[in-house]
């Protein structure tokens, strides 16, 4: 049998040294599959991705969840996507709790019962850009995620039905970022939607008819591509920031049969992942 694909390990970073210096920037590419993510950085067709990635390359990983809520309460609660390798691996953040194997000298921990809070009770304030309809606050379910910040933003400009999605979110961390006190720390998440179905109208040519696929999918993260580096900047306009961008689930175009998410399929459970560094002076530039 061959053996298994390993990933690169990413560099540790001591994230108490991170909080209360830098701000932070969580980015879940909703939906984003890894083996996409890797063969359009590898092809040269996400650019201002591939420049960030350490080594190059994304690296492969676990979600926490098969679907966007479950995934996103595992994250919020410090269970970022874990390597694809036997571990057990050091978390960058992690709930004080006894027993906990994958809690490490770098680890960032808080006693309350999620990471926004934990962040917030550290000084930081917390914003919430959300994409898919679980951030959609339209009812109880779609206000159980976002009512952890302190302030929270969607509009269906910022949903998945939206071909202009991603450029409207940033555009509001712009606003948000914009009018913060500059000593101010800041937390920002932004749940990008445009990968998710329906994502048919970022390939040229492709119909409604026809629907999504393997190739829509991909051509919604080059999309996310070409503008991802307006967020970079944004959220490292004030000081160095930590960034954190890693897909909550992949999805199914007729994998074996199957179609969507919220089941157990190697495409479903198999996510790309990075962290870095964003300086304020290449911000600047």
């Amino acid at each position: 049998m061959p053996e298994p694909e390993m990933p690169v390990p990413l560099d540790p970073v001591d994230m108490n040294e991170v909080v209360g210096s830098h701000d932070i920037l969580l980015v879940t590419l909703d939906t984003l599959r890894h083996d996409v993510a890797v063969e359009l950085a590898e092809a040269g067709r996400i650019p201002h991705l591939a420049r960030r990635l350490p080594h190059g390359r994304w690296e492969k990983r676990h979600a926490p969840g098969s679907f966007t809520y479950a995934s996103h309460q595992a994250i919020f609660a410090g269970f970022l996507p874990t390597p694809a390798a036997p571990g057990p691996h050091p978390r960058l953040f992690a709930a004080s709790f006894a027993g906990s194997e994958s809690t490490a000298d770098g680890t960032f921990v808080y006693d309350t019962p999620d990471l926004v809070s934990g962040l917030a009770k550290e000084g930081y304030h917390t914003v919430c850009i959300g994409g898919v309809g679980f951030f959609n606050r339209q009812g109880p379910l779609g206000s159980v995620l976002p009512g952890l910040f302190h302030e929270a933003h969607w509009e269906p400009e910022f949903g998945v039905t939206s071909p202009h999605s991603f450029e409207n979110q940033i555009a509001r961390a712009e606003q948000v970022i914009g009018e913060l006190p500059a000593e101010q720390r800041l937390f920002l998440f932004v749940n990008v939607s445009a990968l998710h179905q329906p994502n048919w109208f970022h390939l040229p040519g492709a119909t409604r008819e026809a629907g999504d696929s393997r190739a829509t999918h991909a051509a919604a993260l080059e999309y996310v591509d070409r503008h991802i580096g307006r967020l970079f900047a944004a959220a490292s306009s004030r000081r160095p920031c930590f960034a954190i961008v890693c897909s909550d689930h992949g999805t199914a175009y007729g994998d074996d049969g199957y179609t969507g998410h919220r089941l157990g399929h190697a495409c479903v459970w198999t996510v790309p992942y990075a962290h870095f560094f964003l300086d304020p002076a290449e911000a600047a530039r």
